[in-house]
């Protein structure tokens, strides 16, 4: 088992960066697909990215493709993303998840993940 931690949220101006981590215990997390996901308040949570084991393959919630990078560094143990031409809309407790599998079919689906971070908070003002 994995137990993601997320960090790196914050305050930012519209147009700016931001970089988040998620770094988890286990000799096994390099094996696991991971993914991001965001909830604004009185939203539904929201599929962001999501990275196979290998870091070959990236997959991007139509919202954030060209803005937002996921990568992987498997030897630390750690997933970014990446978040750049911020907007206000992207304001949100960003989570990350990860499970033992590649599946093409549902990877945007928040409860084919058995493992989750707390969150953290990303604001982005106008």
């Amino acid at each position: 088992q994995v137990q993601p931690v997320e960090s790196g949220g914050g305050l930012v101006q519209a147009g700016g960066s931001l970089r988040l981590s998620c770094a988890a215990s286990g000799r096994t997390f390099s094996t696991y697909v991971v993914a991001w996901f965001r909830q604004a308040p009185g939203r539904e949570r929201e599929f962001v990215a999501t990275i196979r084991w290998s870091g070959d393959s990236t997959y991007y919630a139509d919202s954030v493709k060209g803005r937002f990078t996921i990568s992987r560094d498997n030897a630390e143990n750690t997933v970014y993303l990446q978040m750049n031409s911020l907007l206000p809309e992207d304001t949100a407790v960003y989570s990350c998840a990860a499970r033992p599998y590649w599946r093409g079919s549902d990877y945007y689906i928040a409860g084919t993940y058995g493992f989750w971070g707390q969150g953290t908070q990303v604001t982005v003002s106008t």
